[in-house]
């Protein structure tokens, strides 16, 4: 249903999801992450040792729970079985979300989201050494919720950071609306 077209009137109107690993000396720790295309901010994520449907349900959780969406709104994700599962599914439907779903091994489907992981890894990631799982959950805690969604600037956004830009929307409607 995204048919690639990663862009979004409004917040809140179209997210994508997807799952990254992180090396650390205790083992693989697993990022699940939801993103608002929109602004490009990261509105869901979690964090765990195990790739389990509570990794990306908690992801879910976490958005609807902050970002309070409207029914309508467009998830798209891989066809893994994390995104593909019963449990995630419903809470998508019970939601009333329309889903999506990349075509079978095509990661171009869901490149804005591949693109901030890519990021994510370049620029924190790669140039970390973790060695302990709790290590590695603060320091991606700090680039998502500090840097990521507050100050990183994006070319896609006009070069503001995500949370600049909602600011900017919900500053620009509350004029409009008054």
């Amino acid at each position: 249903m995204l048919d690639r077209d990663f862009s979004a009137a409004a917040p809140n109107k179209k997210w994508t999801a997807d799952i990254t690993y992180i090396p650390t000396l205790e083992g693989w720790l697993y990022l699940a992450v939801i993103l608002d295309l929109f602004s490009r901010r990261v509105v869901g994520w979690s964090m765990s040792a195990r790739m389990t449907s509570h990794l990306v349900l908690d992801a879910l959780n976490m958005a609807i729970q902050q970002r309070r969406p409207g029914p309508g709104l467009l998830h798209h994700s891989d066809r893994g079985s994390q995104y593909t599962g019963a449990d995630y599914q419903k809470l998508l439907k019970g939601n009333l979300f329309q889903v999506s779903m990349s075509g079978t091994g095509n990661c171009y489907d869901n490149a804005p989201t591949e693109s901030f992981m890519g990021s994510l890894k370049m620029e924190r990631v790669h140039h970390a050494f973790y060695e302990t799982r709790a290590q590695a959950r603060a320091d991606i805690f700090f680039y998502i919720e500090a840097f990521y969604n507050r100050r990183r600037r994006h070319s896609t956004l006009g070069y503001v950071s995500p949370a600049a830009f909602e600011e900017a929307y919900y500053s620009n409607a509350s004029i409009i609306l008054n």
